[in-house]
């Protein structure tokens, strides 16, 4: 807010809203426009008057831009033709491998939260895994379940798993302590208790993590069917990019933003009629107690001799499954000559040239639509529509416009991690506590003393929460570039090759070096936001 308003003396009322913090210049935006629900149609008319003056003068060739006009007619043809079809089918695998995912994980959530044993054996192992991400899977699962349908359900459940079973573990392990007090005062059974108040308290968390899992697994099913399938939305789409048909690319995305969309409402209209009850304004963590520690080695150290002794036995071919000490002796030659380090030294150069421009764009756009009404109104449809279309949908497309090199894998890792800050930022203004705005309109504090001094702090954990997510989005994005994009080098770029060499061991050292540093950028980035916000804990 500039200081010529403040001065004016025009202050809000008690206990004002964040609202008074959306009051920075307008723009010459019209009263009447600014104030109607017409300013959220401004950005997606403008894009398709210039997608249609583009088209029609010849800016781009019509190979590589379509006229809308073109599209639509497309859209006829493919619904008449191929389109639901294909569509059923990606539709029928996520909803398998979803189904078994949202089991799985709320039972291996649920018993976590249940028992401190169980989470000391397991929880540890698990975000170890967690830390590889699903597409660094790919050419392992390629290679060991083939091109078929046992690939695309088994890359859909690891996508779905892991915010199911993280979520459900949270939300049952931190049902609040008062209602478990009650529970054990009526003498109530463990079903009886389980039934009546832990699983109805852990259920906001488990639908939050159906929701995440979802979208997860609508994106990792779009990509394996980019990478290897011969039916479905993601074959469609590479089918019309092979034959440039970019009009086949761009009704694809249209229909994979819209079940994007429809799923998401559908979870949002079950999450409000299944919970009917206040929601807790915080949770209560309750720490892990020691005495577990070395429950936490068992699990990790039984997968490595079953894994070693199944190597061990012929049982399974050392081509399909290598020792692990073969795969360690591969991870230390690659080491020792530099492959692996040049390697994975590109694929972070490209994965932090992207989050600096899409994370930063990301920030500065949020954080403007969170403090400017009508910037909100203008951007937030079209931005929300844009976020719930599959990442991996934009691959053809921009393959198309801007080749295989490397402003192609930047502008993809930048598409990936634009979202989650944008959306993390403008959240975080819209939840600012009105007590800052009350206690800034009290100091009289000017647009960027207020902006410094409030609302940056204030918005603080958002901030940090969309960055770890836009640092694992654009990890996913440079490893999807990679595999998209095999030209230039990189860690993905190299885990392909092994795998179209059917070398398993180079594969699986490269998982285990992405999933170290995978954990050390978590560990950097947790450090970073401790010292950061060190006020919360004064």
């Amino acid at each position: 807010m500039s200081s010529d308003v403040v001065a004016s003396g025009d202050y809000p009322p008690r206990g004002a809203a964040v609202a008074g913090f959306r009051t920075l210049p307008r723009f010459g935006v019209p009263a009447w426009l600014r104030s109607s629900a017409l300013l959220g149609l401004v950005v997606p008319v403008a894009l398709l008057a210039l997608w249609s003056v583009a088209a029609e003068r010849h800016w781009m060739s019509s190979q590589v831009l379509p006229t809308p006009a073109l599209v639509w007619q497309t859209a006829g043809e493919l619904l008449a033709d191929n389109l639901l079809s294909n569509l059923a089918i990606s539709l029928q695998r996520l909803l398998f491998g979803f189904t078994l995912a949202a089991l799985a994980g709320g039972f291996l959530g649920g018993a976590m939260g249940l028992s401190r044993r169980v989470e000391a054996a397991i929880y540890p192992t698990f975000i170890a895994l967690v830390q590889v991400p699903t597409l660094a899977w790919i050419p392992f699962l390629m290679m060991v379940l083939g091109l078929g349908e046992a690939l695309k359900i088994v890359v859909i459940i690891k996508a779905v798993v892991t915010p199911v079973v993280i979520y459900t573990h949270v939300g049952v392990r931190d049902v609040d302590p008062k209602l478990l007090e009650a529970t054990r005062i009526l003498r109530l059974g463990f079903f009886r208790r389980l039934g009546s108040v832990i699983l109805p308290a852990a259920l906001p968390a488990f639908l939050t993590g159906l929701r995440l899992g979802l979208a997860q697994g609508w994106t990792s099913l779009v990509a394996v069917e980019l990478l290897a399938s011969s039916e479905g939305i993601g074959f469609l789409m590479v089918w019309g990019r092979q034959l440039f048909q970019l009009d086949v690319v761009f009704v694809c995305i249209l229909v994979i933003g819209i079940v994007g969309l429809v799923m998401d409402r559908g979870l949002n209209v079950v999450d409000r009629a299944a919970v009917r009850w206040p929601r807790p304004a915080l949770a209560e963590h309750r720490t892990a107690r020691g005495g577990y520690r070395l429950l936490s080695w068992l699990f990790p150290a039984g997968l490595l001799a079953a894994w070693a002794a199944a190597s061990a036995s012929g049982a399974i071919s050392p081509t399909m499954l290598p020792s692990p000490a073969a795969v360690l002796s591969v991870l230390g030659h690659g080491l020792a000559d530099g492959s692996f380090e040049s390697a994975m030294g590109l694929s972070l150069q490209r994965a932090f040239i992207g989050l600096a421009l899409g994370a930063g764009s990301g920030f500065v756009v949020g954080l403007a639509m969170g403090l400017n009404r009508p910037l909100d109104r203008l951007f937030n449809g079209t931005l929300a529509a844009l976020r719930l279309v599959a990442i991996f949908a934009w691959i053809p497309l921009l393959t198309a416009w801007v080749g295989l090199g490397e402003a192609s894998k930047i502008t993809f890792v930048a598409i990936a991690s634009f979202f989650p800050m944008q959306l993390a930022a403008y959240r975080g203004v819209a939840t600012l506590s009105p007590h800052l705005i009350e206690a800034s309109w009290t100091l009289r504090l000017g647009g960027i003393d207020r902006l410094r001094c409030l609302v940056l702090p204030g918005i603080a954990p958002s901030v940090f929460a969309g960055l770890r997510l836009a640092l694992l989005q654009c990890w996913i994005g440079t490893m999807g570039a990679e595999y998209f994009m095999p030209s230039g080098g990189g860690i993905g770029s190299l885990m392909i090759g092994a795998q179209q060499m059917f070398r398993t061991d180079v594969v699986l050292a490269a998982m285990v070096m992405i999933g170290v540093v995978a954990a050390l950028l978590n560990a950097i980035g947790s450090r970073i936001e401790a010292r950061a916000t060190r006020w919360r804990s004064a």
